[in-house]
């Protein structure tokens, strides 16, 4: 009953906002009967229930091909919705002055226009009293007034607008200036998931990490959420980008994919190449339980990566260890610490994956050294990261929860729309220090 009360309220938020924007990109700016305002209200039926169609498609088993023509325009329309619709309520704001500047403008024009005849005759009047007297058949400053210069006729400018031109000018200037900011963030969002994400580097000092392992450098991977738009290049542009840090080990930290394995499989085959010398290690996300994690665990130890269910290895001077996602809770595969990190010698220190943040106090409580973890995306779509604030001890970054690090990367791929604004994708490369090197 709640989710279906939720769905309706969801539903009823997109219509509003979906006339708001046409009222504002369309109704205002275009005259009734015009292929303008036709292709526009065609549009903004369309292009919502293409979203509807990319968000449901996946869930209800429709083919991928499907999904894969879905997604694009559907997911696309969701990110460039937001910028439109936050574009057009700044330019709420600017709406009245514009139309307050316009009206001046042509009440100065007016005034103007009203009194140029007599500043004519003035200057008439001037020129005859400095001759001092008339030249045989000089006319008086009465009958040059008829020949003064006439007013100028209205013209183009903004100045001369009538009421209803001058809205119209400002609908039009208003929302153009809107499309060009909200459908240029979303490009250039789009630009930055499709270019592959950027190496950050990041130095974490853990007190019970011994000489020997100083500078060992983690690359860490996180939400590369393969699916019907992200696919086999976006893996490769990540891999290369891993392999590139030369790291002593992957941590790939969940969320990999939004599918199948007959769908994706084929997607994540470069993860076969991954390169590091202690090898690729693997933790489930909450995605991989839509999708058939038990699939993909198989799946990926068939590509070489270590899955880490509730387990723990040791490399070198310190412990790895992973939990499972808490989704898997529902099928009886959730977090287990206790199996984890329950029995180990606590004089080694411990990284943790985890793939959700919030589980944070288990690691304190289990005396984890550092925890890292992505889910979080940084909010993705400003000003999303408020909302990932709200439900997440840390969004994005290094912190510190008691004796107990925390690192949680924005991840290399994006969720939805494939558009980051605010939140740009990232490999991070952890390199653990020692404290007494």
């Amino acid at each position: 009953m709640g989710l279906a009360l939720a769905a309706v309220v969801v539903l009823a938020l997109l219509a509003l906002v979906h006339r708001y924007v046409w009222r504002r990109f369309v109704g205002d700016t275009t005259t009734a009967g015009s292929l303008p305002r036709r292709a526009g209200t065609v549009a903004v039926y369309v292009l919502p229930l293409l979203s509807v169609g990319a968000l449901v498609s996946g869930r209800t088993g429709a083919p991928f091909w499907l999904q894969r023509v879905l997604a694009w325009p559907g997911y696309l329309w969701l990110a460039a919705l937001l910028y439109l619709t936050l574009a057009l309520l700044a330019g709420e704001a600017v709406r009245p002055l514009l139309r307050r500047l316009l009206a001046r403008r042509t009440a100065g024009t007016r005034e103007a226009t009203a009194e140029a005849p007599e500043g004519a005759v003035a200057a008439s009047e001037a020129a005859v009293a400095a001759t001092g007297a008339r030249t045989p058949g000089a006319r008086t400053p009465e009958a040059l007034a008829p020949e003064a210069p006439d007013p100028a006729p209205p013209s183009a400018s903004t100045a001369s607008l009538s009421t209803p031109s001058r809205r119209l000018f400002v609908a039009r200037a208003v929302g153009g200036a809107a499309a060009v900011a909200g459908l240029g963030t979303t490009g250039y969002g789009a630009y930055g998931v499709l270019r592959g994400p950027r190496v950050k580097r990041v130095t974490v000092p853990l007190a019970r990490l011994p000489r020997s392992a100083h500078g060992f450098r983690i690359a860490v991977v996180s939400d590369i959420h393969l699916g019907p738009i992200l696919g086999r290049a976006h893996t490769q542009r990540i891999v290369d980008t891993v392999n590139r840090t030369q790291p002593d080990l992957i941590a790939v930290v969940g969320d990999l994919v939004d599918g199948s394995v007959a769908d994706l499989g084929p997607a994540a085959e470069p993860l076969a190449r991954l390169r590091s010398r202690h090898g690729a290690f693997f933790v489930t996300g909450n995605h991989e339980y839509y999708a058939g994690a038990a699939e993909w665990v198989d799946h990926v130890r068939e590509l070489g990566l270590h899955p880490l269910e509730n387990a723990r290895v040791e490399i070198g001077a310190f412990d790895l260890a992973g939990v499972n996602d808490l989704a898997g809770g529902s099928e009886g595969q959730g977090p287990d610490f206790g199996r984890a990190l329950g029995d180990r010698d606590r004089s080694r220190a411990a990284v943790l994956m985890a793939h959700q943040p919030v589980v944070i106090d288990e690691a304190v409580q289990y005396g984890v050294d550092l925890q890292l973890s992505g889910h979080t995306h940084g909010g993705q779509l400003w000003p999303g990261n408020y909302l990932a604030e709200l439900s997440n001890p840390t969004v994005a970054g290094l912190e510190r929860y008691g004796d107990t690090q925390l690192y949680v990367t924005r991840g290399a791929g994006a969720w939805g729309p494939p558009v980051r604004v605010g939140a740009p994708s990232d490999i991070t490369v952890v390199e653990l220090a020692a404290r007494q090197a």
